[in-house]
């Protein structure tokens, strides 16, 4: 079948129920008088009631076999419509011929009914049975249809329930079986039942999506019971016996408008009006009318009767008591009211307007920081229903769970961030960013319990929190990262006392192996010098002589010592020259570029010389090359330098930091500065490294 000609089926059906509808409205406008379409206002009301409620099936009908003509509940819904516009269609007929009136009357409301509340029902939405077994209820289904067609089109004699012969009647041994199937109307009760029953099944095991399809049935069969109930109602409220039972006959035509209108929603477009609201916002108009007609009832009604005053002249005074009555008790009424319809809607979760409101109040309340994203997590995950909510903050290039619901759970691993928006997030069905003025700041994520997916409103819940989150996390990360820093400073200083250690027992050890083993040895010397003093001048020379040589060393021991403690030289003429001199000692060739580097605090330059120093070691160990350079700068009060070599150099992205490099950067960073290292393997290393200067503040 070509993609035309659903379509072109489909509205030509309608064009055709269209038609029959409309025809006897219009002879009426003609000034001819048609049976069921008279002048009174309550019949009136019945025809535009009619109106609405078969061009509605009529309508949503083609809509759906136009766009779905594989999906059958939409054909099936047309073919109601066109039943029911059939059925309006003779009674026009009934003022020319009562027998063909009665004849479509016998049937074509029988099918109507019967094709909505059986095969509409056992293949909605999806167009196909719940299972195989339930194929005998559609068998079912199609007997009592059927058979109701056969059985009422064709049974010869009297029409059943009128006084007129049937027109198509077919006698003979057909005849007897047209008969029987006149009783096939019955089994169209226990089908509708069982198609209900199968809808319940079907519930019950459907995904989020269909349930949510199913729910927009059941809410309009729930509109149109009550629709029923009421037109139950109204005929002992009005004098009127006639206007009565045409009231009636309206509220029940226009009840049924919403069961092809929410079948069409279901089908069509469900996604986009998310039952839950629709369901709460009736829940809460329709008890407050309720009340109002209630009260109304009541005082105008019923005291009126007690006080002998007849409701065909309404007393004033009992009206604006029911008025003041109203007026007084509505707003605790309507909030009874809509905490019972959000129950009703949402159980024990809360509403999207309370999440917002509680989380709202928890960051204008006194609350900690650390209190309120574990709240906001608990109140998110319950009010969407999620197996799990995570509150994620953004902490350098990555992004860290901050607070989780349950908080019991072990938590996700940290996730880094890409180039492009927010990464994947482990688990999560909806991850939606948290930003501040364009910036990221962290992300909300959730993950719903396995058949269900997220709906609309709770989309949009997790969207708004996000928005409102984006206000606070801004001073939590900012926190973290003072925590996370001060954390990185405790570790420094407990380095840095350790190293200070380390260098004292060196500087311990090399006096006491060095120049005490050095004086020790020249205090022996001394006194066998003394004790050769007058009896053997050679050896006496001699021994001088060695004694001599030996206070040389030690004095030399002790400059080195003085040297490795603080340079003497860095502090008479400054950090170019004792890197200079550095340089001339050095294993390798080191040229070293002060650019008009001068005077500094004591603890910058001795930063920036051990620095340099330990680096020109390295250089020598490890570089495998035979020249350096070491440069020094300033730039916008900043003191920085570089070692550059151009030997072996390594994977900087995959080598961490040895006991060499990190107490130059712990030197650094107890000062304010940093330290970098860049290296390529074959293309050589460079340590760099800055520290903050002193700007001296102005003589007035």
């Amino acid at each position: 079948m070509k993609q035309r000609t659903p379509f072109a089926i489909a509205w030509s059906v309608w064009a055709l129920s269209m038609g029959a509808l409309l025809v006897p409205f219009a002879y009426r406008l003609t000034g001819h008088r048609v049976a069921g379409l008279g002048d009174q206002p309550a019949s009136i009301g019945a025809g535009l009631a009619v109106l609405l409620f078969i061009p509605s099936f009529a309508t949503v009908g083609a809509i759906l076999a136009a766009k779905r003509p594989t999906n059958p509940v939409g054909w099936l819904v047309l073919a109601s419509g066109l039943c029911y516009a059939l059925g309006t269609l003779g009674i026009l007929v009934g003022s020319f011929s009562t027998r063909w009136s009665d004849w479509l009357g016998s049937w074509v409301w029988g099918v109507g009914i019967g094709i909505t509340g059986t095969f509409v029902l056992l293949l909605f939405p999806t167009g196909t049975l719940p299972s195989r077994r339930w194929r005998p209820v559609a068998w079912l289904a199609g007997i009592a249809l059927g058979g109701t067609f056969l059985g009422n089109a064709f049974t010869p004699g009297v029409m059943q329930g009128t006084h007129s012969i049937n027109p198509l009647g077919i006698g003979g041994p057909a005849g007897t079986v047209f008969r029987v199937l006149q009783s096939s109307f019955g089994l169209v009760v226990p089908a509708g039942l069982a198609a209900f029953v199968s809808l319940v099944f079907r519930f019950r095991r459907a995904q989020f999506s269909e349930r949510e399809q199913i729910k927009w049935l059941v809410y309009a069969g729930a509109l149109l019971v009550i629709g029923v109930i009421a037109a139950s109602i109204v005929p002992s409220l009005v004098s009127s016996p006639d206007l009565g039972n045409n009231l009636q006959n309206s509220i029940i035509s226009g009840s049924f408008v919403f069961v092809p209108l929410a079948i069409g929603i279901a089908v069509l477009k469900y996604r986009l009006y998310d039952i839950d609201v629709v369901i709460n916002k009736t829940v809460v108009f329709g008890a407050l009318a309720a009340f109002i007609t209630a009260v109304y009832v009541a005082i105008v009604v019923g005291i009126g009767a007690a006080i002998g005053q007849g409701t065909s002249k309404p007393n004033l005074g009992l009206s604006i008591l029911a008025t003041a009555v109203v007026a007084v008790a509505f707003q605790p009424v309507r909030e009874r009211i809509q905490r019972f319809a959000n129950h009703l809607v949402y159980g024990k979760r809360a509403t999207p307007y309370e999440v917002l409101s509680e989380f709202a109040s928890r960051m204008a309340g006194a609350s900690a920081i650390e209190e309120v994203l574990p709240r906001m997590a608990r109140v998110l995950a319950q009010a969407a229903g999620a197996a799990r909510a995570d509150i994620w903050l953004k902490v350098g290039g990555e992004l860290r769970t901050e607070a989780s619901w349950p908080s019991d759970e072990s938590q996700p691993p940290p996730v880094p961030l890409g180039d492009h928006g927010l990464p994947p997030m482990p688990g999560a069905d909806r991850a939606v960013p948290v930003l501040h003025q364009g910036e990221l700041l962290g992300a909300i994520s959730i993950r719903k319990r396995p058949g269900e997916s997220l709906t609309p409103i709770e989309d949009k819940l997790v969207s708004d929190l996000a928005s409102q989150a984006g206000l606070m996390l801004p001073n939590v990360r900012l926190t973290e990262e003072l925590l996370a820093r001060l954390e990185d400073l405790r570790a420094s200083r407990r380095r840095l006392v350790a190293a200070q250690d380390a260098e004292r027992r060196r500087i311990e050890c090399n006096i006491h192996d060095g120049a005490q083993q050095q004086l020790v040895a020249l205090a022996v010397q001394l006194r066998l010098a003394e004790s050769l003093a007058g009896k053997d001048q050679d050896k006496e020379r001699t021994l001088v002589a060695q004694i001599k040589a030996g206070a040389h060393d030690a004095l030399e021991n002790l400059r080195e010592l003085a040297r490795g403690i603080y340079p003497p030289l860095l502090a008479q003429q400054g950090l170019a020259a004792a890197l200079e001199a550095q340089a001339r000692r050095a294993p390798v060739a080191v040229t070293v570029v002060a650019d008009g580097v001068g005077r500094h605090p004591q603890e910058v330059e001795a930063a920036v010389y051990f620095c340099c120093q330990e680096a020109l070691q390295n250089v020598a160990k490890y570089a495998g090359t035979s020249k350096a350079m070491v440069r020094l700068h300033e730039v916008d009060a900043r003191l920085g330098f570089e070692v550059t070599d151009d030997g072996r150099g390594f994977d900087a992205s995959n080598t961490s930091y040895g006991t060499g490099l990190q107490g130059m950067a712990d030197r650094l960073s107890a000062l304010g500065g940093e330290l970098t290292v860049q290296s390529v393997l074959g293309a050589g290393t460079t340590v760099s490294g800055w520290l903050p200067l002193r700007v001296p503040e102005a003589v007035g």
